[in-house]
């Protein structure tokens, strides 16, 4: 039986020269066993009908906030409740600004507000459009809210530019509408630990590191994104936690372990992105030392190695570490994969500026226990993400 029988499919039809294609999708849908409700705006109605629409899915099309799809039923509410997703293909630039800052002024925004089904969004628009800061952004703004995205394929656009800016072919937007409707990561228990750790010197003073918590983050996020149950303890960030993830806030390596301890048994699988700091002063002044003209000689000690403790415990655990290296990157990655007993090993080489701890961006070399090495090009940190949970899925199915 298809995935998408007796599915309740709400698709969001936005002005784009795309529209057209968002036939096919619904066409698609309906004969495999979907119920689709098409939602079309303004400017979508000025490149496709409604009668279109209403002949592929035999049923009414929407397009005013004040429609009644059924009687004495309020529009917006009444398909909010019943979706299962709510699919919006092709999506402008208008369409992710406005549901970015949350504008409600019309059906589909509405509907996007109102509803509390999972969100599948296919943007299509000019290439320049597309890698503005400005609609990145609210890209990057609705993924941490939980919607899935099928970004735009490259080719030639319909004004005559060469890039990214497609509308994803039918089968690969279908297919992102299938994995919503049955995540493959849906059961797992997954602990990532992101962001810096701290180790007070005095009252006002720390021993820390410029990790930003992004990486982790973007991993927390994507896996609840595919099902996950996801646990995130997380180190001092200026992030805003990723809905969906139980999150366990800490300062220090100690408070770190701790709490991964506490729910290490709950869990299958651990990704620790973390940079915990690999000492502390020995002693902590009380209160804030006052500055002088002595020296100020701080001893360190080593802090407790969390992946170690983790890897001699692992069990049925799967381990996956990062290792951030700013030389011989492959070799400490390869010596803290075997040290630490780890299945994977994502390294990182922070020394270069579009990979360093505080960019948006990653270039990495997945590594293996069983040798094999897969290095990805420059790729957003949602791309890593989605990447690295991609080769969880197929450790935690035994794939390897």
């Amino acid at each position: 039986m298809s995935v998408f029988e007796g599915k309740h499919i709400l698709l969001g039809v936005t002005g784009s020269i795309a529209a057209y294609k968002a036939a096919d999708i619904a066409s698609k849908l309906t004969q495999a066993g979907a119920e689709v409700d098409v939602v079309l705006t303004e400017h979508a109605r000025r490149f496709i009908t409604e009668v279109t629409f209403r002949a592929i899915t035999r049923r009414p099309v929407l397009t005013d906030l004040f429609d009644e799809p059924e009687e004495r039923q309020i529009a917006h509410i009444y398909l909010a409740k019943r979706a299962d997703v709510l699919l919006i293909a092709p999506a402008t630039a208008n369409i992710l600004a406005k549901l970015a800052v949350g504008i409600a002024d019309d059906l589909l925004t509405t509907l996007a507000l109102a509803t509390q089904a999972k969100v599948v969004i296919a943007p299509a628009m000019n290439t320049v459009m597309w890698q503005h800061a400005a609609t990145q952004h609210n890209v990057r703004t609705l993924e941490e809210r939980g919607a899935h995205f099928v970004y735009p394929a490259e080719g030639m656009l319909a004004c005559g530019d060469v890039g990214a800016g497609k509308l994803a072919d039918t089968p690969v937007i279908l297919a992102a509408v299938e994995q919503v409707l049955n995540p493959p990561l849906c059961g797992v228990r997954i602990l990532v630990t992101a962001g810096p750790t701290e180790e007070p010197v005095d009252a006002v003073r720390h021993l820390s590191n410029p990790s930003s918590g992004k990486m982790g983050y973007a991993i927390a996020a994507e896996a609840v994104r595919m099902g996950a149950e996801v646990t995130l303890v997380t180190g001092p960030t200026l992030l805003d936690p990723p809905a969906g993830a139980k999150t366990i806030r800490v300062r220090t390596a100690q408070q770190m372990l701790d709490a991964c301890l506490q729910v290490y048994e709950e869990v299958d699988v651990v990704i620790a992105t973390a940079a915990v700091s690999d000492y502390r002063p020995a002693e902590v002044w009380q209160g804030k030392r006052k500055k002088s003209e002595e020296e100020w000689t701080i001893r360190l000690v080593p802090n407790p190695d969390i992946l170690r403790t983790l890897g001699e415990r692992k069990g049925r655990h799967i381990l996956v570490g990062f290792a951030a290296e700013t030389q011989e990157l492959l070799a400490n990655a390869q010596a803290k994969l075997r040290e630490k007993n780890l299945d994977l090993i994502v390294a990182n080489d922070v020394s270069e500026e579009d990979s360093g701890f505080r960019s948006d961006t990653n270039r990495v070399t997945l590594l293996w226990a069983d040798g094999r090495q897969e290095p990805l090009p420059l790729m957003t940190k949602q791309e890593v993400a989605r990447h690295l949970l991609e080769k969880v899925k197929q450790l935690v199915s035994g794939g390897g």
